[in-house]
């Protein structure tokens, strides 16, 4: 502690100076600077956007899986409706072939490919065949004519019979599709664990991160309060010692009046002797 005193007009300044230190062992208190602290605050709420960067992504991946799903469904609901149409189809046609000048109606054309409808009404035709009766003498139909002017002449057993790949095809597609289905589920699933996941360590870390943020403050305030009220009590201490320092000059002034006064008065005492042990003489010498 440094104590400096100056006198003016009657009254005396002081200026203290000290370092904050433990009031018993007097050893120095270090406290950490505000720049660290505010760098740390800085770094956790970087922390923080980062990880809800994260989240961001993950939640734009789980919506473009949602996405791909929904498309995987409605191409699985457009095999499904040309599958049963097909089946109709293969139901309801009846055992008659076009010509090759004959245009498909669009109804075949939207599902059916090039040549499929020979090789149906070729399938077809042997099992409506069979069901007739086997008689030799019954003549043939004749020649039908569709809505377009085109006849339509009855398909000869001769020809090869062949099956419709379509409908394989359209099975394979279906059953390739149900396992792109069940695999973006199982994305989606993982997708939607991992968000979880994320969200949780997220809030943790925050609510870790903000509880660390309010202990520190509060040990800070602890130590401002402290440092606080140890400089409230040296200032009481100084004007103690400022209060005690005045008594002492005031004592010096009255020592110092107090001697001047007795000097003064052996003097004063040793003139009046004098005095009248010459006046004593003087009658002696008269007598």
């Amino acid at each position: 502690m440094t104590i400096g005193g100056g006198k003016s007009d009657g009254s005396a300044t002081h200026v203290l100076t000290t370092a904050p230190c433990c009031p018993k062992c007097g050893s120095d208190l270090g406290l950490p600077a505000f720049e660290e602290t505010q760098a740390a605050l800085l770094d956790a709420h970087n922390k923080i956007n980062d990880l809800q960067a994260q989240v961001r992504l993950l939640n734009q991946k789980a919506s473009a899986a949602v996405d791909r799903w929904a498309d995987y469904e409605d191409e699985l609901a457009k095999v499904r409706s040309q599958l049963d149409s097909q089946q109709q189809q293969q139901q309801q046609s009846p055992p008659q072939i076009t010509t090759p000048l004959a245009t498909p109606s669009p109804a075949r054309s939207s599902f059916l490919p090039a040549g499929a409808a020979t090789r149906l009404s070729a399938f077809l035709s042997p099992r409506i065949s069979g069901t007739k009766s086997p008689s030799p003498a019954t003549p043939p139909p004749p020649p039908s004519v569709n809505g377009l002017g085109s006849p339509f002449y009855p398909f000869s057993p001769a020809i090869p019979l062949s099956p419709t790949p379509s409908t394989d095809d359209l099975m394979e597609a279906l059953s390739r599709e149900q396992a792109l289905r069940l695999e973006a589920e199982g994305r989606l699933s993982d997708t939607s664990r991992e968000v979880e996941e994320l969200s949780v360590t997220l809030f943790e870390q925050a609510n870790e991160m903000v509880a660390n943020e309010r202990r520190a403050r509060a040990k800070l305030e602890e130590r401002v309060e402290t440092l606080e009220k140890r400089d409230h009590d040296k200032k009481k201490r100084l004007e103690r010692l400022e209060s005690a320092m005045g008594r002492i000059e005031r004592v010096r002034t009255l020592l110092g009046q107090v001697e001047t006064t007795s000097t003064a008065a052996p003097t004063g005492a040793g003139a009046g002797d004098s005095g009248r042990r010459e006046h004593r003489g003087e009658r002696g010498t008269a007598n």
